[in-house]
């Protein structure tokens, strides 16, 4: 896992993927009103647990093991 401009990314490109679905809004509040439920959808993916997390942090231990700590 990689923490850059990727979650940055990721984050823009859902919130454009939401609000381009529609053409047009009523008013601002129904902007701010979608782009809420759907920065409250998005929060749900940052709570998972990383894939593979342990066997990637074996490997760093061994690769860079001067720099990460083993418990």
């Amino acid at each position: 896992m990689i923490y850059t401009t990727n979650a940055i990314e990721s984050l823009n490109m859902s919130l454009r993927k939401v609000t381009k679905a529609r053409s047009s809004f009523p008013n601002d509040e129904a902007v701010i009103k979608l782009l809420y439920l759907a920065l409250r959808n998005i929060a749900k993916k940052w709570t998972m647990p990383i894939q593979n997390w342990k066997a990637a942090l074996n490997r760093f231990a061994i690769i860079y093991e001067d720099r990460v700590p083993i418990d």
